[in-house]
């Protein structure tokens, strides 16, 4: 996170706990990502890169609400990339896709954070 000013975004990339596995953003994940995002999400805008995210619950779409919720409080942007395709389309059902997803993609773009999840 060093060298970051002013509102500059800052990215955080989920991560599995083993390398190359796959996470979940379920009940009991949620509470780890809010511990840790929370202070960033007052103090700047956070890009969330969930590509290691296979599975989201109503628990982690909430987390994520709380998130954006707290970063608009706050006057920065909350917003999520790289969501595999099953997860992007639960946030498009339950409506978030509009407001949650951005159409950051870019393969090369480097994390300034790692969130480490348990592994599926």
């Amino acid at each position: 996170m060093n060298g970051i000013q002013g509102n500059t975004a800052i990215t955080v990339t989920i991560e599995a706990e083993i390398a190359g596995e796959t996470t979940e953003l379920v009940r009991g994940q949620d509470e780890t990502l809010l511990e840790r995002l929370r202070p960033l999400v007052r103090t700047r805008s956070v890009i969330l890169d969930m590509r290691s995210v296979r599975r989201i619950d109503a628990a982690g779409i909430a987390a994520l609400i709380t998130l954006y919720s707290m970063a608009s409080e706050a006057g920065n942007c909350f917003t999520v990339s790289r969501a595999m395709p099953h997860v992007e389309e639960i946030l498009s059902l339950v409506g978030l896709e509009r407001i949650l997803v951005s159409g950051h993609a870019d393969a090369d773009a480097q994390s300034d954070l790692r969130l480490e999840l348990a592994a599926a």
